[in-house]
């Protein structure tokens, strides 16, 4: 591995083992995806544990994580790429997918529907049994390291006509479906992550379970795990846990005076 190559990687690498609880066999499931040099496709909405799900699957592998978060802009350059003006030079610089194929990294595109069509067609001959990434501008061919491994993730509560995968994406792929826990696992994850008391993460999983029945009333999606959390360091901290709730909840879920008004009832009721 080149020097550079090496140098940019070490600061991928986990040093602590992040907390993750199993809802599962997610864990076996991704495992014997990375044995048999498979790629990962994670389906779940905002905010359940996909990408804390990779990173404690980087730990467990001792592998560098590379997390891409996709947006429209995104080009195939920022991906495999580009020359910079460096010194008065053209120099080559790699981009996160070219670094991971050359380091054996977890390459983690984030949201990858996001990204705009002609972008993800790059990650088709490395999603297959080929595992190689064309780099135009060079004029060369890598083939990724036997280490790599390709993970996407996207929220199919926002899917939409003009943006969902391609079959022929899709299909390359080993897929795991997560969802917001049950009742019981959020509760240990709130109370682990925020450090409020059980009865607190239970009365707080209790109000996104409210919140998640709301979606057949006009709420695009209830309380994720990591709004919960939110909530519970605002708790923490002093604040009153209705105010915590407001600030760390409702007021992220939606703008909508009526629906506000609902989740204040909610909140009301428990606490």
């Amino acid at each position: 591995m080149e020097k550079a190559t090496e140098s940019r990687i070490e600061e991928h690498f986990l040093t602590e083992q992040p907390f993750y609880l199993q809802q599962g066999n997610e864990l076996q499931l991704a495992l014997a995806a990375y044995e048999n040099r498979l790629p990962l496709l994670i389906k779940g909405p905002t905010g359940c544990g996909k990408t804390r799900f990779m990173q404690f699957l980087a730990w467990k592998l001792q592998r560098p994580l590379i997390t891409v978060s996709c947006h429209d802009d995104l080009s195939t350059s920022d991906l495999v790429g580009r020359y910079i003006i460096r010194g008065g030079e053209a120099v080559w610089v790699d981009g996160p997918l070219a670094l991971a194929v050359k380091a054996g990294a977890i390459c983690y595109l984030d949201e990858v529907v996001e990204a705009r069509k002609d972008t993800t067609v790059v990650i088709h001959p490395l999603a297959d049994d080929r595992r190689e990434l064309p780099v135009e501008k060079l004029g060369r061919l890598f083939t990724a390291s036997p280490e790599f491994m390709l993970a996407v993730s996207y929220n199919p509560g926002y899917q939409s006509v003009l943006k969902d995968l391609k079959p022929s994406t899709r299909q390359r792929f080993v897929s795991l479906s997560f969802d917001h826990p049950e009742p019981e696992l959020e509760c240990r994850i709130v109370a682990s992550e925020s450090g409020v008391g059980q009865n607190v993460a239970a009365q707080l999983v209790k109000l996104a379970g409210m919140t998640r029945s709301l979606k057949d009333f006009g709420l695009p999606e209830g309380a994720s795990s990591r709004l919960l959390i939110q909530a519970g360091k605002l708790h923490v901290s002093g604040i009153s846990i209705i105010e915590s709730c407001r600030a760390g909840i409702t007021r992220s879920l939606t703008d909508d005076p009526d629906m506000l008004a609902a989740m204040d009832e909610m909140l009301e009721s428990l606490f």
